[in-house]
């Protein structure tokens, strides 16, 4: 069995396929496709379309993606369509007036991009790329019209975007009606057997699983994926936002920045942007729900997971022993102790010309019992001025407060004035 190109049984296949997903048109049409497939050992058609509209990705694209790699991991074949036809025409889902029309130079700019890009989700020997162009533009005017026959207007004006835009007589462009119709048309001609998107794309993929039928094919299997909420907690991730983890973002930022997302989105992180197994996903749920262990402790697992797939396991343990490093220095921090100086020029401490006499002042906070003691610590590299090690007998620091470290565990955040 290990030997088989899809080793995995139908129902295992399922159970992976249906973490962190939304909807399934049908589940009982894509059991029968699965069983099919395992027994004769023919992967299945997985297509996922493209607008290469913003060619920057982060983790919320890679909802999708990540789908894409599970069913490219079951042994099936992942087909990514660049929409460079389409989307010179650009998707209208969303769109309250007619979008401007992409140049072919803008459009193969950014597909590059984005197809350098996603590979670093999808495995590369395991992925077919392919530009809608191919077939699109052999089209000729007969099949467009006979294409265009293969659907009514009143269909059409199903959707969303363009019967609110017909009910309140703001303009649609007759080109923005052949956007579905042409991304349909891409499951026709690669033999698509599921097709998967974002919930906004419900019309688009429904219209691929007609168009197929029509055309006396297996009409595909639509699978639907959610939006992924940003570190927010609350808006979708999103770029403007600032709420967003870049896919190529330094390891110890992406780190950081999925440790800064709400507690309640854990597990949702889990199912949707890694490659856990649902098995183990539902055993970190069970711990959170009934509080065997600290969420900062699954949340840290998390954030080395992510990272890991971008960077290597290797790039995001050093991120998780900086972050290890930063989160312990900052607790230390917040329950520091504070000393305020005595103000009073020429007094032990604070000299005539306003600089600081180091030795007088750690014997003041008491991390030395004498002058000659603070002079010997000093002397030793065992003094830090805000982090930094520091050697001489006088201070004169620009911010009103500074931190004192003396030794591996004495700290104190000192005050000019309070």
């Amino acid at each position: 069995m290990t030997n088989k190109l899809i080793n995995k049984e139908p129902e295992e296949q399922l159970k992976i396929i249906k973490k962190g997903l939304l909807e399934i048109i049908n589940e009982e049409e894509l059991l029968n496709k699965l069983k099919r497939s395992y027994e004769e050992q023919k992967p299945l058609v997985v297509k996922l379309g493209l607008d290469p509209s913003a060619p920057d990705i982060h983790l919320g694209h890679t909802v999708v993606l990540r789908k894409m790699k599970q069913l490219q991991d079951l042994g099936h074949r992942v087909v990514i369509i660049i929409g460079d036809f389409t989307g010179r025409i650009g998707d209208p889902t969303g769109r309250s007036k007619v979008r401007n029309q992409m140049t072919e130079e803008e459009v193969l700019i950014n597909a590059t991009t984005y197809a350098k890009q996603i590979m670093k989700v999808l495995d590369p020997e395991k992925t077919e790329i392919r530009f809608n162009s191919e077939w699109l533009k052999k089209l000729n005017f007969e099949d467009v019209i006979s294409l265009a026959g293969k659907v009514t207007v009143a269909r059409i004006l199903e959707r969303d975007d363009f019967s609110n835009r017909y009910k309140n007589q703001q303009a649609i462009g007759l080109h923005e009606f052949f956007y579905p119709l042409m991304q349909a048309y891409d499951s026709v001609h690669i033999g698509a057997d599921i097709e998967l998107g974002g919930t906004e794309q419900t019309f688009n993929i429904l219209m691929g699983r007609a168009l197929q039928k029509d055309y006396g094919l297996e009409s595909q299997i639509a699978m639907f994926v959610p939006i992924l909420e940003g570190t927010d907690g609350v808006q979708k991730m999103s770029k403007s936002l600032g709420n967003y983890i870049g896919i190529d973002e330094d390891p110890d930022v992406m780190y950081r920045k999925v440790m800064t997302i709400p507690d309640n989105l854990i597990i949702r992180y889990f199912e949707l942007v890694t490659d856990i197994h649902p098995d183990e996903i539902e055993g970190y749920r069970s711990e959170l729900e009934y509080g065997e262990v600290n969420p900062r402790d699954i949340k840290m697992s998390l954030a080395c997971e992510i990272t890991s797939l971008y960077h290597g396991i290797d790039k995001a343990e050093k991120a998780e022993k900086h972050f290890e490093m930063m989160y312990q220095q900052k607790e230390v921090l917040d329950n520091i102790r504070e000393y305020v100086m005595n103000q009073i020029p020429g007094s032990q401490e604070l000299k005539e010309d306003g600089e600081i006499d180091l030795p007088a002042l750690i014997c003041n906070v008491a991390f030395a019992g004498s002058k000659s003691e603070a002079r010997r610590l000093i002397t030793q590299n065992a003094i830090k001025i805000d982090g930094e090690k520091f050697s001489g007998l006088t201070v004169n620091p620009k911010a009103e407060s500074f931190i004192l470290g003396v030794g591996k565990n004495k700290i104190v955040k000192v005050l000019r004035k309070k």
